[in-house]
């Protein structure tokens, strides 16, 4: 929502991974870091000879373990640490994956992030009903086509409103 002001929240898009009675985890998909995945792989040490990379932002997934990097894409592989989150989408934690998408032997389709979000018990399920997030269906084509700072206002669209209409504040009667 346009009034959740913090500082790792504000105006973001979280594609939620995970969600069960002990928590929630998710990655923030619109807020890309200064380094570029060229330059990720490269401090790895991983070969790059994909010109896409050198265009593609890492992306800050949230304020949980910021080392820990993390690929949301679209195909299923024969990398380690993957896991199928819906059809087309997994995310995998292994650094297989970087390799391959360093030499175009990765998924035709990928975000990279560096951390990610997590709520406890509860705790996501309380800031929806204190109307902090809205709430839609995951959308590939806006996950892994639509630009970075347009994901914002593409996934309130899904809604059917323009998120740049509502208040910044709550307002009082």
């Amino acid at each position: 929502m346009p009034t959740l002001i913090d500082s790792f929240f504000y105006h973001s898009v979280i594609y939620l991974c995970e969600h069960n009675e002990q928590g929630a985890m998710g990655l923030i998909i619109n807020r890309p870091t200064q380094i570029m995945l060229s330059e990720l792989l490269a401090h790895l040490e991983l070969k790059t000879i994909n010109e896409t990379s050198k265009k593609l932002p890492v992306l800050f997934g949230g304020p949980v373990q910021k080392g820990q990097g993390m690929v949301l894409h679209n195909s299923a592989g024969k990398w380690q640490a993957s896991t199928a989150l819906a059809e087309q989408l997994y995310l995998t934690t292994s650094i297989d994956i970087l390799t391959d998408i360093g030499t175009q032997a990765g998924p035709e389709k990928s975000l990279v992030t560096l951390g990610y979000a997590g709520w406890g018990e509860n705790q996501l399920e309380q800031e929806i009903a204190e109307n902090s997030w809205l709430t839609v269906m995951a959308d590939t084509e806006i996950i892994f086509n639509t630009p970075v700072d347009e994901r914002w206002v593409a996934a309130a669209k899904l809604l059917g409103f323009d998120i740049n209409l509502m208040a910044n504040m709550p307002g009082h009667a």
